[in-house]
């Protein structure tokens, strides 16, 4: 008997398809696949972890991994939501991996990472949607790599009341959570998500700590407007976000969101000015930029803008 495997979205297979248009030549990347990239690999299946880059197929895999950078996706590979435009595997999960935090540790030690974008998948069915086990392996990181910088991006912890708290006190570098998309949007890009429960998140995670770096990310192709991008650039200054970043949305495949349009690279730098004269300390807005995309670079920038920032005040 064949045994048929298990969807791997099981909430879009009744989806209306819709065609994947073909990409426009400015978001069009060579693969890259070099000794590191493929040393990188075999280092993240040694250590039986997974990572973004190859879950949510991202377009930067060959040039990160080619750098020994990857991003780390911890508490498995499985989802407990089905957002239109995530390729990543939604089901039940498996129970946590109590051993993770420290593969991930030495995973950080052996790519000599200086900073990492540790992310994972949502996990609503565990009663603090898997905060403390985020916060044990940013403590197990430092405690293995203590001069590494450590930026974690985390989901919104919707209805668990008080679980952010946890990673807040576990004092990550740089505390990530991406809004993804517009108000108007979110019924059908994000439906188990809330708006002003993901924007509340990035202002607890300011006032438990003002000197934290906030950061969060947008999507552009799903059919949100310019004048939609400003309210919501409004919204995280109100919250005193310090980094967006804004990436063209990719559909990966057609029973995915539909892309409504490409933005081109002259709008992109469009929308990184109107950010930067909102305010924002550091700004990443390219049709390839994504969350963790030379993450250790902006880290650096947004240290160097901070201090501008205070002397001018001095």
């Amino acid at each position: 008997m064949t045994v048929q495997p298990r969807p791997r979205h099981p909430e879009k297979v009744k989806r209306p398809a819709s065609p994947v248009p073909r990409k426009p030549k400015w978001i069009r990347k060579k693969k890259v696949e070099s000794a590191e990239y493929y040393e990188t690999r075999r280092l993240m299946r040694d250590h039986d972890l997974s990572t973004v880059c190859e879950e949510a197929s991202c377009p930067n895999i060959g040039e990160c991994w080619s750098k020994r950078h990857a991003t780390m996706m911890i508490m498995g590979e499985v989802c407990t939501r089905g957002c239109s435009f995530c390729n990543v595997m939604t089901g039940r999960p498996e129970a946590l991996d109590v051993f993770e935090p420290g593969r991930v540790a030495q995973a950080v030690q052996q790519l000599g990472l200086r900073h990492v974008v540790i992310t994972s998948v949502d996990r609503d069915d565990l009663q603090d949607g898997g905060a403390t086990h985020i916060a044990q392996t940013i403590r197990a990181v430092r405690h293995q790599n203590p001069e590494t910088t450590v930026e974690v991006l985390t989901p919104d912890f919707l209805g668990k009341g008080a679980a952010a708290q946890v990673v807040f006190d576990a004092a990550p570098d740089v505390f990530n959570h991406n809004l993804e998309t517009v108000p108007h949007l979110y019924a059908t890009v994000r439906p188990g998500a809330r708006y002003y429960t993901s924007l509340r998140l990035l202002d607890d995670a300011k006032r438990a700590n003002p000197a934290l770096f906030t950061k969060s990310g947008l999507m552009v192709g799903l059919g949100e407007s310019l004048s939609d991008l400003r309210q919501v650039m409004d919204d995280l200054r109100a919250a005193e976000v310090d980094f967006l970043t804004v990436g063209q949305y990719l559909q990966p495949t057609p029973k995915h969101h539909p892309i409504d349009r490409f933005w081109s690279p002259e709008e992109f730098e469009q929308i990184a000015q109107i950010a930067r004269n909102k305010g924002f300390l550091g700004v990443s807005a390219t049709p390839l930029t994504r969350s963790s995309f030379h993450a250790d670079e902006d880290f650096a920038a947004l240290k160097q803008s901070r201090d501008r920032s205070l002397a001018a005040t001095r």
